[in-house]
């Protein structure tokens, strides 16, 4: 079955709202304008309860279907980044330094598209929990929604949720069971030396070269500590040190990020990151301290439910348009909070050619709307038909 036909008779209003939502991006936790937005359109479609506040500038929204049944939720982000926009569209951010470069006002057009339908038709049983979540790509919004008691709230039993991805074809879906998206951790070593002249190396003890000593032994770990078959990506980012050619400082920074599927395989990087630090900073004669700090957690999908999410969107998007050996992408989402706490489901879409995701010049493809909202709606009627007596 392919996108909805009312869905589609309402493409438009999608993509004005989206629209609407990129002129206006806005960070983190603080989204106003865009909750207030989101309510107003809510109201339009007739929901029955609509609930804000939740971390901060959060709404869930209930549907009551027809006939008893479960809770299911569905996600949608919508903070922005703060980066300053290059598309040139006439509907470029007003809001300087910002712009959904992400697609978070796309992934908010989609699941407002799919309420409007099933707050119209309500074929389905049971209730679906609209999740409007702030801060996905800073402070973990998904984690304080969770904390705040969402889940048990308002009884949510599944959750789902879809994400754009540029480069892939126009209206795929692609996903995997276990594990898809990584944990993301980041790590800083602040080593402490003696410094002195630069003509006199021997009268110090050269945090320069002992940050460069620990950056190369870090790199050990993945080819020596942990099994080759295991995904891992340990990536030193910055090395901060130095104020002049002739001086030896007295400190040295180092920092990166660590990307991991496994809990085991995190805790032994983590265990030995600090070994290594700690060795090294002893053998060049200086002190260094590893700040390791636990990110988002590996986003891991339930077989089961993974299984049922691709065969809705085979129906939606075409029985050979769906990708279910995706394997596994080394960036991270706070969505894996809340499928710690509730078995679900995550979804690549394709949104054609163009630029990359957290690019100025990215813009989302409105032309897959209506495909991620029939995908959304049709999950809901299809996990919980209703029973004809």
């Amino acid at each position: 079955m392919p996108v909805i036909n009312r869905i589609a008779d309402y493409a438009k209003d999608m993509t004005a709202w989206r629209q609407h939502l990129h002129t206006i991006p806005e960070l983190s936790f603080d989204c106003p304008k865009t909750a207030a937005f989101i309510k107003e359109r809510l109201q339009e479609f007739g929901v029955d309860e609509i609930h804000e506040g939740i971390a901060k500038t959060g709404i869930v929204a209930i549907i009551n279907g027809t006939g008893a049944g479960s809770t299911i939720g569905l996600r949608a982000d919508f903070d922005a980044l703060p980066i300053e926009e290059e598309t040139g569209v006439a509907y470029a951010s007003t809001h300087p330094g910002k712009m959904h470069a992400c697609g978070h006002d796309g992934h908010t057009a989609m699941l407002l598209g799919a309420a409007k339908y099933m707050a119209e038709t309500r074929n389905f049983a049971g209730r679906v929990a609209l999740i409007f979540q702030p801060a996905e790509e800073d402070g973990g919004g998904a984690q304080v929604m969770c904390q705040e008691g969402m889940m048990d709230r308002f009884d949510i039993a599944q959750v789902y949720g879809i994400h754009n991805m540029p480069g892939l074809e126009t209206g795929t879906f692609s996903t995997t069971p276990g594990p898809i998206m990584a944990a993301v951790d980041s790590f800083t070593i602040h080593i402490k030396g003696r410094g002195g002249h630069g003509a006199m190396p021997h009268e110090t003890a050269d945090p320069v070269v002992a940050a460069c000593g620990i950056v190369q032994a870090i790199q050990t770990i993945s080819s020596r500590n942990v099994h080759s078959a295991q995904e891992k990506v340990i990536s030193v980012t910055q090395i901060h040190t130095g104020s002049a050619s002739n001086i030896i400082p007295d400190t040295a920074m180092v920092n990166g990020t660590v990307r991991t599927f496994d809990k085991d395989v995190q805790a032994l990087i983590e265990k030995r990151m600090n070994e290594i630090v700690q060795g090294q900073a002893a053998s060049y004669g200086v002190t260094a301290e590893l700040d390791y700090e636990e990110g988002y957690p590996s986003t891991h999908n339930a077989p089961e439910q993974t299984e049922f999410a691709a065969r809705v969107a085979r129906e939606v998007a075409g029985e050979t348009r769906v990708d279910t050996e995706f394997g596994k992408v080394a960036g991270a989402e706070d969505f894996a909070y809340m499928l710690e706490e509730r078995p679900g489901a995550y979804l690549f879409l394709g949104a054609g050619e163009g630029a990359g995701l957290h690019h100025p010049k990215f813009n989302f493809n409105d032309e897959i709307a209506p495909v991620g909202a029939s995908f959304f709606a049709r999950l809901v009627e299809q996990m919980q038909p209703v029973t004809v007596k």
